[in-house]
């Protein structure tokens, strides 16, 4: 499967073990003291943006989570939603 310029990672950044919500293919993303503040941070990106993949990363750097966000009527939505 493809990622959409509109899906999101977060993950830890191992210089000073902030956490970051990043746009894919993005060269820079957003930084926070928190994994919370992250995730918010990215679920509402992708929800302004009418919808996307939220990739959540844990310490370790392993894929902890994967949520698909819509954002309209979508005719054949995900099943595979966590949350």
């Amino acid at each position: 499967m493809m990622s959409k310029d509109t899906d999101r990672t977060i993950y830890r950044r191992a210089s000073d073990h902030k956490w970051v919500d990043k746009r894919n293919g993005a060269d820079r993303g957003f930084v926070f003291d928190t994994q919370r503040e992250a995730i918010l941070s990215g679920r509402g990106k992708l929800i302004n943006a009418g919808g996307g993949e939220l990739t959540i990363k844990g310490r370790d750097g392993l894929i902890r989570s994967k949520d698909t966000l819509g954002g309209g009527n979508d005719p054949n939505p995900p099943l595979d939603r966590e949350h």
